[in-house]
């Protein structure tokens, strides 16, 4: 049974479409077999990945709302990385949203479609969208784990309370086992400002925190223009190198046998 991983933040602009591509990339150099869900309906996942959202007969939405009307793992397609693939997303999926509330079960519905893929996968990666709606409810049913990427800026750190009262509702009412880590990213060493928030991050988290901090470069932007992550883009950079450690960080974690869910 594969890892899943939401990887989850409702403030747009921390780096999770990043963090999900580098972090796939990273896994898959280690020889694991990685799945990547774009479930954001601006499809930055798809994007940096140098594929086209309009180019897809088949996407995220429709793995969501017509599995009974398609084979569901042609919607899975290669992401250009080797060892990883990608369901992708297109605005088409801004409409799931109203159409899933009104279905009995309506949060369980991606946790139920991922039991229909029956290629082996080690991880599978869901990319979420900028709010805290339908679609990130679902990623986060369907998780074992949640990754949060926090940039390390003031306002940042205040916007995670919303977050972890969804967190903690999900826990609550459909999935006791969810674990919550959070991962710095953007971070910019030079300034006190953010070297702060670094260590109030620490304070506050603790062991929630990945050891690994993703310093701001120009590398990053760099690579997604070019439709690659930076693994491939600039494969000995040093922001390449912290999504490396960040895949040991999260294989570790992952030595303990995965829970059902």
């Amino acid at each position: 049974m594969a890892h899943i991983y939401a990887i989850t933040n409702q403030k747009g602009g921390v780096g999770k479409s990043t963090t999900c591509a580098c972090l796939a990339a990273a896994l898959a150099e280690a020889g694991l077999r990685v799945l990547m869900i774009d479930l954001d309906p601006q499809a930055g996942l798809t994007v940096s990945s140098g594929l086209d959202p309009d180019a897809f007969e088949l996407t995220s939405y429709d793995f969501l709302i017509r599995p009974e009307s398609i084979e569901m793992e042609a919607a899975i397609v290669p992401s250009g990385t080797p060892g990883v693939d990608l369901i992708p997303a297109n605005l088409d999926l801004a409409g799931a949203e109203a159409e899933l509330i009104g279905e009995i079960g309506w949060d369980r519905t991606l946790k139920e479609n991922l039991n229909l893929i029956t290629r082996p996968y080690d991880y599978i990666l869901v990319d979420g969208p900028p709010s805290l709606g339908v679609l990130t409810t679902n990623s986060l049913m369907a998780a074992h784990k949640v990754m949060v990427p926090v940039q390390t800026e003031y306002l940042a750190l205040r916007g995670l309370t919303q977050l972890q009262r969804i967190i903690r509702k999900v826990q609550k009412k459909g999935n006791p086992g969810l674990q919550v880590k959070f991962l710095r990213t953007m971070h910019i060493s030079r300034t006190l400002h953010a070297t702060e928030v670094l260590a109030e991050l620490q304070r506050v988290f603790g062991a929630q925190l990945y050891d690994t901090v993703i310093k701001r470069t120009i590398k990053f932007p760099e690579a997604s223009r070019a439709g690659q992550p930076l693994l491939r883009y600039a494969k000995d950079s040093e922001g390449a190198q912290a999504y490396r450690r960040l895949a040991q960080e999260v294989l570790a974690d992952d030595q303990a046998p995965t829970p059902q869910r």
